[in-house]
């Protein structure tokens, strides 16, 4: 009986993030109803008592992030588990080695034992790709494995070295052109591509000769790499990819010419000439993309036709074994998509199904996802109200729904194409958009699925290619992040070794469900020493936009949460409309206008928690968040004065014309043809009703929400006659790792929230 199994990676490294991100930056995440707002059963306490120096150990420990495994990568045969870990305050990662027949790990390689103590050195354009991926690790950032799993790509430095697994022997290839970027092998592992200074180039690993594939035509055409919004928005980290036999290449052309340039100059420094990036802003000129098809060992390429001004995005390339090249693009207002079939050898495109959505598409790098033989393949879409996963013909039709419409699908993990059963998918899924459960679903329709996990939490797992090993990886409320390795039959055989420092905090959550119809998601964080006798200072720690949630039963999302709580306040988190996981209509609410309707859900919500829990003082509040929270944080001081009593709005867009195309076009459309959806959207419209203090944060350096957007909220409230306050972190990017800076900055935070509202107090002497 022939099986053969094909894991979708991707989407286990987005749970590995959202289980761990928290604090500064809210990354994307994975209740029966209630008249008026109830307790909810799900009161957690956890860990032990508090701790004085947490700040200090917060920053230093990049906010209790680092020492978890991360990069996991099982080998095809399933003998050995990779991943990269550093110690609990280092961001320089080692690779490890886990092997299932001992359960023990080793360290396998470390950066400063291939580069013999030479610091490592990155250039600005590596900078910038580690900052759209939001990847703070230095030493061994990234590795890739040959098709067999038997050596190890790991580039350092600007250098290649090929690490055979058995003897840990290293050796370093020559490399051509300038600092390679996403390098990476072909199937077989015969040859590694990389792109540099703009151009692709094939490295012959036996022979140790590199060749230029591409020849850059001027300044503003790259070869092989993906556009800034491709990164930043698409989630398309990948600008070419081979053939499944290895012998070609598809390739991206991006052209910027016409463009804008952004600059990002160095205030303290200027005498430093500027950063300059090319920037799309809203309705403005986009890069121009094109895909190529060129043979492995150079030659002429071909073009690959699609109608790219009807459908300028190239969202999605795909080429498996047994498969066409497949890709999926989209036209400039997401509203359209088309999923294509492409003839490698001539550029010719067939259509395999088109998707439309009168307010904008959602992509899922997943997808498609074709099956052995090439005769199906797989599709998620929200066409019906809700994200579901189906499984279709090799000309497009659709052959059954493999989830139902009201599963609560949240994410793609695993094929099992077993011929001889009919084949499963592994997927994500809870009714409750706080938790997220691994299952198992029969791809041949008959049958019931089964529910891998219990304990509510946020889970994903990953399989080897011959299905002998396993890793579930969970975050849950009692516990940090866990990656258990298992046999097929669910024998534990160890747990990823973590190095990770434990917060000192006793968690006190409380997830609570307000109103019905609809009803809203919300955790209430007490102070450990929590008296109930006390009105306590109410902080709304906020992200309120797309795709992010800030309510998920996972402990370590809450532990800033909880030092603040400490400090004599109840922390609130919700999610209203315009998050994930509750369906199409839910989410959409926010087309043409990002901010009334989740700010009514918020105030509404929390208003309504205030009555249910007389300990929360609502005569004083406050708000924070960062990036879209910070945008939230200001929109809710200026608009809502009357419950909010001051604002920190950390790395803000204020002016959403000053945004990228992809994201903000997806949700208010060009500004040409909706001059309101962007007038309403804008802080700066409503900078004369600021009635209440607002302190500012934003990093100079900032290249995803450029500082611009502080320093035109500045201004504008300069204008209005407005007092405020403005934090300026010099140097420093959308993500602030500093330690020094992050303890710093938040110390300030809460200053500032303790000058305006004030500390904890009888009941009856808190009344205005």
């Amino acid at each position: 009986m022939a099986r053969r199994r094909f894991a979708v990676r991707s989407a286990f490294r987005a749970l590995v993030c959202t289980v761990l991100c928290g604090g500064l930056l809210v990354s994307s995440s994975f209740a029966d109803d209630r008249s008026a707002v109830d307790r909810s059963p799900d009161l957690v306490a956890t860990a032990s008592g508090p701790s004085d120096d947490f700040l200090q150990r917060y920053a230093e420990t990049f906010r209790f992030r680092l020492g978890y495994p991360s990069s996991v990568e099982i080998t095809p045969d399933g003998d050995a588990v990779l991943f990269l870990r550093s110690g609990g305050r280092s961001f320089v990662r080692d690779l490890y080695l886990f092997d299932p027949a001992t359960g023990t790990e080793s360290k396998l390689l470390t950066a400063e034992e291939i580069l013999g103590g030479v610091e490592e050195e990155l250039t600005d354009e590596e900078k910038a790709r580690r900052e759209r991926m939001r990847l703070a690790a230095r030493g061994i950032a990234g590795y890739s494995l040959s098709g067999d799993g038997t050596e190890i790509l790991a580039p350092l430095s600007g250098r290649l070295f090929v690490v055979d697994r058995s003897s840990k022997k290293a050796r370093e290839l020559t490399v051509e052109g300038g600092f390679p970027i996403d390098p990476r092998f072909s199937p077989g592992g015969e040859a590694i591509a990389y792109v540099a200074d703009g151009d692709l180039y094939v490295i012959d690993v036996e022979a140790d000769d590199a060749t230029r594939l591409t020849t850059r035509t001027s300044e503003t055409v790259t070869n092989g790499l993906p556009e800034f919004v491709a990164q930043e928005e698409m989630d398309r980290d990948h600008g070419y990819w081979f053939s499944p036999d290895g012998s070609k290449i598809a390739y991206q052309r991006t052209d910027v010419d016409g463009v804008e340039t952004f600059y990002i100059p160095d205030p303290a420094d200027p005498g430093k000439a500027p950063q300059s990036w090319p920037y799309p802003r809203p309705g403005k000129t986009n890069a121009s993309v094109r895909l190529g098809v060129i043979a492995a060992t150079g030659g002429e390429t071909v073009w690959v036709d699609w109608d790219r001004k009807e459908y300028p995005y190239l969202a999605t390339v795909r080429w498996q074994k047994d498969a066409p090249l497949t890709i999926l693009v989209q036209d400039r207002h997401q509203q359209e998509q088309v999923l294509y079939a492409v003839d490698d050898a001539t550029g010719a495109v067939t259509e395999l199904l088109r998707e439309t959505d009168d307010a904008w598409l959602n992509l899922d790098q997943s997808m498609p996802l074709w099956l052995p033989g090439g005769e199906r393949f797989l599709w998620t879409t929200e066409r019906r109200g809700a994200w579901q996963l189906e499984l279709r013909a090799a000309d497009g039709s659709l052959v059954r729904e493999v989830t139902p419409l009201d599963f609560g699908y949240a994410g793609f993990q695993h094929l099992d194409a077993d011929e001889g059963t009919g084949g499963a998918v592994y997927v994500t899924a809870a009714q409750d958009p706080t938790q997220s459960h691994i299952w198992r679903l029969p791809l041949d329709g008959r049958g019931k699925g089964v529910q891998l996990t219990e304990e509510p939490g946020m889970h994903g797992i990953q399989i080897s290619d011959n299905g002998s090993l396993q890793i579930v990886k969970s975050a849950t409320l009692d516990a940090a992040s866990r990656a258990e390795v298992r046999r097929a039959d669910g024998t534990v055989l160890g747990v990823l070794g973590e190095q990770a420092e434990d917060s000192g905090l006793d968690l006190q959550l409380e997830f609570v469900e307000v109103g019905e119809d609809p009803s809203f998601h919300s955790v209430v964080v007490r102070p450990e020493g929590f008296d109930p006798s006390l009105s306590y200072p109410v902080i709304l720690q906020v992200y309120g936009g797309p795709h992010a949630q800030t309510v998920t039963k996972t402990g370590t999302r809450y532990t800033l949460n909880q030092w603040i709580a400490n400090q004599g306040y109840i922390v609130v988190s919700i999610d209203g409309r315009g998050t994930p996981r509750r369906g199409r209509a839910w989410e959409r609410t926010i087309r043409g206008n990002f901010i009334d309707q989740p700010l009514a859900d918020q105030v509404t919500t929390l208003k309504a928690l205030g009555e249910r829990f007389p300990e929360m003082d609502l005569e004083r509040v406050g708000v924070f968040g960062w990036s879209f929270g910070g945008y939230f944080s200001a929109m809710a001081t200026m608009r809502h004065p009357e419950l909010f009593d001051a604002g920190v709005a950390g790395a803000p867009v204020t002016d959403w014309q000053d945004y990228d195309t992809h994201y903000t076009e997806r949700y208010i459309g060009l500004p040409q043809e909706d001059p309101e959806a962007y007038e309403v959207s804008n802080v700066l419209t409503y900078a004369d009703q600021l009635e209440k203090p607002l302190l500012i944060i934003h990093g100079t350096a900032d290249d995803n929400v450029y500082f611009v957007h502080a320093l035109k909220m500045s201004d504008a409230l300069l204008r209005a006659g407005k007092d405020h306050e403005f934090l300026t972190l010099s140097g420093h990017t959308h993500m602030v790792t500093e330690p020094a800076i992050v303890e710093r900055m938040y110390r300030r935070i809460m200053d500032f929230f303790h000058e305006n509202l004030g500390d904890p107090a009888p009941r009856q002497a808190t009344a205005r």
